[in-house]
């Protein structure tokens, strides 16, 4: 049996039994017991400038591949969204490439897309609360126009303009009665971003979930659900509990998304939500599995396979939180989705060996590698480069 190496922290070497694959199998017919979209990363030309403060080259062909890859297994696709690396290394021009060509994949491919829309094509940081109104409206109608779902993302714009939760709802009230088709609202917490602190006009989350409620109960005909990112169980949960019909909870908990999806199926509460997660671009195959088990009414073989996976997913979103990213691109790497551990704005080297180590164990253990022979070959070889091996 193939042994993968390992590197702690204390710079020592150890060995794991490489695992076989889990044979898992593509579905035959869409998944129906939950929607599920991967949020998925964006993967840089090999040879291009990705450096800090460069705009994006994108390597297209790879990055729509990998799109195609989630749409084989039953998945949705989730763009140009925080995982795509918005605000963090995807620039505008870049974005609404993305988009575009990501609508046109899945139309080719008959997946489900949805997109981000945001404000982040202004340069200025500091703008009025209409000029936040009519950056979003510019990006919605865009994305509209591409046959895309719109996910209206959290505006750092919006959090540095507004001064009270009134002025939340009147920003969202404006964007939504524009909206032509409904959209799902997200909230972003500040693990992803800090600099969405107060959002929705509340530093602390019950209060802050009120105004979010509000504002989706007066607009109800133009909301299709809400993705909360806020790694708070019992925020979503609660929040859930209260969403008019027939408006979905999307989770985005990347900590705790095993029970949430789960829900009154395995005996985790009342409810159960949907999922919009950078996590299951990670582990696409291993999060169709455990759909089709609960498609199949099988809830225990759901946990049997998806439950080990969230350990993989709390150390690919460790503090700080938003470099997850650099894990979901090395997972693409090691499962030979790209060629290179590549990023744009050079983000490939937000984590450290050491972390990088443990995100190869995990992921070993959870059946996430999809070719174990290869990820092992690639991981090793980093080692060498790096002068960790034995």
């Amino acid at each position: 049996m193939t042994r993968l190496t390992l590197l702690g922290a204390d710079g020592a070497l150890s060995t794991a039994d490489l695992l076989a694959p889990a044979g898992y199998e593509k579905p035959t017919a869409g998944l129906r017991s939950r929607v599920a979209y991967a949020a998925a990363h964006v993967v840089p030309k090999v040879h291009g400038d990705n450096t800090p403060g460069q705009p994006a080259d994108i390597d297209w062909d790879a990055t729509l591949a990998f799109r195609r890859h989630v749409y084989s297994w039953g998945l949705g696709v989730a763009d140009a969204m925080d995982t795509a690396q918005r605000n963090m290394g995807l620039d505008a021009a870049a974005t609404r490439e993305l988009i575009s060509r990501s609508a046109e994949t899945a139309r080719e491919e008959g997946g489900s897309v949805v997109v981000g829309v945001n404000t982040d094509h202004i340069d200025d940081e500091h703008i009025s609360l209409d000029q936040v109104t009519r950056a979003y409206i510019e990006q919605l109608h865009f994305t509209e126009e591409q046959g895309a779902g719109p996910v209206l993302m959290a505006s750092r714009h919006l959090a540095r303009a507004a001064s009270s939760a009134e002025d939340y709802r009147r920003v969202y009230r404006a964007v939504l009665q524009a909206a032509t088709h409904p959209v799902v609202l997200h909230w972003l917490g500040t693990a992803f971003d800090p600099q969405l602190a107060g959002y929705f006009g509340a530093d602390d989350w019950p209060t802050a979930s009120e105004v979010l409620l509000q504002i989706i109960e007066e607009n109800v005909d133009k909301i299709a659900g809400v993705k909360m990112s806020l790694l708070n169980a019992e925020s979503e949960v609660s929040v859930r509990s209260r969403l008019p019909e027939p408006v979905r909870m999307f989770t985005g908990d990347d900590f705790n998304y095993v029970g949430l999806i789960g829900g009154d199926t395995i005996g985790q509460g009342e409810g159960r939500s949907d999922a919009l997660l950078g996590a299951f671009a990670a582990l696409t195959p291993v999060a169709s599995a455990a759909i089709q088990a609960l498609d199949a009414g099988d809830p225990a073989r759901y946990v049997e396979i998806l439950g080990p996976t969230e350990e993989l997913s709390r150390q690919v979103f460790a503090a700080p939180t938003f470099y997850y990213k650099t894990g979901v691109a090395f997972l693409s790497w090691l499962n030979g989705h790209q060629t290179a551990f590549q990023m744009v704005g050079g983000l490939h080297s937000a984590r450290s060996l050491v972390h990088l180590s443990r995100i190869v164990e995990l992921a070993n253990a959870s059946h996430a590698l999809e070719l174990p022979d290869l990820a092992a070959e690639r991981w090793h070889t980093m080692l060498r480069v790096n002068g960790a091996s034995a």
